[in-house]
């Protein structure tokens, strides 16, 4: 697919010549970006200049989903980049209303139509569907078949717990390359992480920095002003979202970080000159709470099954 660039030559290679971002080898050897860029709960109407502005930054890895409704913008962007299909690595994610072996296959339909392309670098499911998991399981085998094709690169499954994982694993033939789950510093799921790594599965970490935890309207302390990151931000000259970041990547686990504003994008790509001790990674590992911000994946979710998805 040919793309039309809109930026000068010397923005382009600028563009090109951003420090290198370290990669993830998955387990069937294809390599993400250590970093990447989600859009989580941003408006459509803001999509593409957070995108571009992203893209622009270095990053390479651009993380969506049909539930974020804006699969189509994330698709504009990349079109306006001028940037070339292998420059960058689309990641996006099947709803559960979409489950199902035919009904996946169309998913993957409508999503390359939305963004504009014609395969997907990873292909999630967004959630399991527990009181349906049959479904889950056909449409994890349309991933399987789609991978199979090479209309996408490689396959994944999103908050699935070590439970989840245990009654999946048996029943399906490719091993998911990522499970995306929630993980920051306040909700550190070792268990989880460890049943991943034992499966060969990267760990991928939404709301890396703790934000999920301020969306549902929780009290607790803001990871932002803990004192313990700003302590040891300060003694490597970063900021508490650098040190979470970068906590992560020390670990093993990659991250799909999100803002709107061009300075917050920028710091949060900034990450890769310095390092934390094995000291101050297990400080960070000791703020652990067990609180989870976002839906419980073990527990049925009505709610998600009425959950409009935009049409193409």
């Amino acid at each position: 697919m040919s793309w039309t660039p809109t930026i000068s030559t010397s923005t382009r290679l600028k563009i090109m010549n951003q420090l290198s971002i370290p990669n993830f080898t998955l387990n069937n050897g294809v390599k993400i970006p250590a970093i990447g860029f989600g859009v989580f709960q941003t408006p459509p109407a803001e999509t593409i200049t957070a995108v571009l502005t992203a893209l622009e930054t270095g990053y390479r890895h651009i993380d969506t989903a049909a539930a974020y409704g804006n699969e189509r913008e994330v698709g504009e962007a990349l079109r306006r980049s001028g940037l070339v299909r292998d420059d960058f690595f689309i990641e996006t994610k099947v709803w559960v209303t979409d489950y199902g072996y035919d009904e996946t296959r169309r998913a993957f339909d409508k999503a390359v139509e939305k963004l504009g392309i014609e395969t997907i670098d990873l292909l999630l499911l967004h959630q399991p569907m527990v009181g349906r998991f049959d479904r889950t399981v056909a449409a994890y085998r349309a991933l399987e078949g789609l991978l199979a094709e090479g209309r996408v690169h490689a396959i994944g499954i999103s908050n699935f717990t070590p439970v989840i994982l245990n009654q999946f694993l048996p029943r399906i033939e490719v091993a998911p390359s990522v499970n995306q789950i929630e993980l920051h510093p306040y909700f550190t799921q070792v268990a989880n992480a460890k049943a991943n790594a034992e499966a060969g599965i990267l760990t991928q970490a939404w709301s890396p920095m703790g934000g999920i935890t301020h969306y549902r309207g929780s009290k607790a302390t803001s990871t932002f002003t803990d004192g313990t990151l700003l302590k040891i931000g300060e003694i490597h000259g970063k900021t508490p979202a650098q040190v979470m970041l970068r906590w992560h990547i020390q670990q093993g686990r990659q991250v799909i970080p999100k803002s709107t504003h061009a300075a917050r994008i920028a710091e949060n790509f900034d990450i890769f000159d310095f390092s934390l001790t094995n000291e101050e990674l297990a400080t960070i590992d000791a703020l652990n709470t067990d609180t989870r911000g976002g839906p419980d994946p073990d527990q049925p979710q009505p709610g998600f099954l009425t959950y409009p998805i935009p049409g193409v």
